[in-house]
């Protein structure tokens, strides 16, 4: 019996004091993990802090930026303000440029700071509109450069005709005479005046019985100051008796001033180079025996002339 005591005493005091121990040891469990899960959020805490002390940091910068950013715009729009000129063209073109300055303000306040693609875009809006300003300037300068010259240059005329009256009427006389010379230098003059007739066969001949038509030519020389372009030449045939043959061809035409009446025309394409022009005249009624004469005109000057005997 005692040895059955004795067993039962072991066993009540092993589950008594073993409980003990293991409790001790789920609460020494329990508190590392606390430690550990207290590190961990430690450190997890220590981290969300750094990003947002840095988010803060990157804000406050991009805010600058964009505060930067937004005075150089009103420094850009007090600069177009500041740029006058008399010329209207390029005033309207400022206009349109600080417009857009203004425009590009409001964008750059309504756009949030950490819009980094915008903000870069809104840097190169504003570097174009600063060049197309310098551009502007530069242009001003030149045409007030251009304009001081120019006003310098009139000072001085008007001194130099002032001082020397004489001398300025002798040049106005002198550019006068040039102008003249150089007008009546442009006048298309022609040579080789010719007058022939020719009968049924388009040969020449001078049997009053047998012609059919005259054929009147010259040639338009050259001259490389003469107007370009097409040039109506006349001619203006008479009859042995002195009467002026007309026909289907005929109209009055100027020259000089003067009105005449012509026997027929033709157009010529003029280059400044010497070309040579033919006309020819068929007469309803037969031809008679005795001298044809023919003149020869365009609308600046007469060309020529020249006779023909038919027997």
């Amino acid at each position: 019996m005692k040895d059955e005591e004795l067993d039962e005493e072991m066993l009540e005091f092993e589950r008594k004091y073993g409980k003990e121990d293991g409790k001790k040891k789920d609460a020494g469990a329990m508190r590392s993990l606390t430690i550990a899960l207290a590190v961990v959020a430690g450190l997890l805490l220590a981290v969300l802090a750094g990003v947002l002390i840095n988010k803060a940091k990157l804000v406050r910068a991009l805010n600058s930026e964009k505060a930067d950013l937004t005075s150089e715009l009103v420094a850009l729009r007090n600069d177009y303000d500041s740029i006058s000129t008399n010329n209207a063209a390029i005033n309207d073109s400022l206009a349109v440029e600080k417009e857009k300055v203004g425009q590009l303000i409001e964008r750059l306040q309504k756009t949030e700071a950490t819009n980094r693609a915008k903000i870069r875009q809104y840097e190169k809006e504003i570097g174009t509109l600063r060049s197309i300003m310098k551009g502007y300037i530069a242009q001003i300068d030149s045409l007030n450069t251009l304009n001081i010259s120019l006003r310098h240059d009139a000072a001085a005329a008007k001194k130099d005709a002032a001082e020397s009256r004489e001398k300025y009427d002798k040049l106005v006389t002198k550019t006068e005479e040039y102008a003249a010379k150089a007008s009546v230098g442009a006048v298309v003059k022609g040579r080789g005046v010719s007058l022939v007739a020719i009968n049924s066969s388009n040969k020449v001949t001078d049997r009053s019985s047998r012609v059919v038509k005259l054929k009147a030519c010259l040639s338009l020389i050259e001259n490389s100051i003469a107007e370009k372009g097409p040039r109506i030449v006349y001619i203006v045939v008479t009859s042995p008796d002195g009467t002026l043959m007309t026909g289907d061809q005929s109209r009055p035409f100027s020259v000089g001033g003067e009105q005449k009446m012509c026997t027929a025309s033709r157009e010529v394409d003029y280059q400044g180079e010497e070309v040579e022009v033919c006309i020819y005249y068929t007469n309803p009624d037969p031809f008679v025996k005795g001298v044809y004469n023919v003149e020869v005109f365009s609308n600046e000057t007469r060309l020529g002339s020249a006779d023909v005997l038919l027997k």
